[in-house]
C-alpha cells in the first residue's frame, strides 16, 4: 500500500493555493475559484467546508461573500491540508496511531523500515509550505 493522495487532496491543494494567491484581504467567490481550478462547484463545496470547520478557511456568505484564507500562506503545510482532506500520510495501516497496534509488532522486521519511512513523508510534506509552492523554491521536491 503505497501513500497516494485522493482527489479531494489534491484539489483541497489546489484551492490553498489559488487563495494564496489572490488578494488576502478579499473574499474569493466560489464560482471565481471554481472557473480558474475547472472544479464543480459542487465538488468544491465539499472541499471547502471541510477547510472552514478546520479554520484553514473563513468563510462569508452573501453579494461580497465568498473564501479566504485564516493565515498567510508561509504558515500552511502540504502535510497539514493533505492530513486534513485524506485523512493520514501514512503508507502501511499498522502506523495509523503512535502505538503501532499489530499483533506482529514484536517479530516485525520491517516495521523499523516503514517507521523511518513514514517518518520522511512526513517530515517532506510538513516541510514544505504554500509560499514554498507559490514561489515555487527549490527545495528538491
Amino acid at each position: 500500500m503505497i501513500f497516494t493522495t485522493s482527489t479531494k487532496g489534491r484539489y483541497a491543494l489546489r484551492l490553498m493555493l489559488d487563495l494564496a494567491a489572490q488578494d488576502s484581504e478579499k473574499f474569493i467567490s466560489l464560482e471565481e475559484i471554481a472557473t480558474r481550478q475547472g472544479f464543480s462547484k459542487k465538488y468544491l463545496e465539499a472541499i471547502l467546508k471541510i477547510l472552514v470547520q478546520n479554520k484553514l478557511l473563513k468563510g462569508l456568505r452573501g453579494k461580497n461573500g465568498g473564501y479566504k484564507l485564516t493565515r498567510k500562506p508561509k504558515d500552511y503545510t502540504v502535510g497539514e491540508i493533505l492530513e486534513l482532506t485524506d485523512g493520514n500520510l501514512y503508507v502501511v495501516p499498522c502506523m495509523e496511531n503512535e502505538n503501532n497496534i499489530c499483533e506482529r509488532k514484536s517479530e516485525c522486521l520491517t516495521l523499523p523500515m516503514w517507521e523511518k519511512f513514514n517518518k520522511l513523508a512526513h517530515d517532506f510534506f510538513y516541510g514544505i509550505t504554500l509560499q514554498d509552492l507559490l514561489e515555487n523554491v527549490n527545495k528538491n521536491f
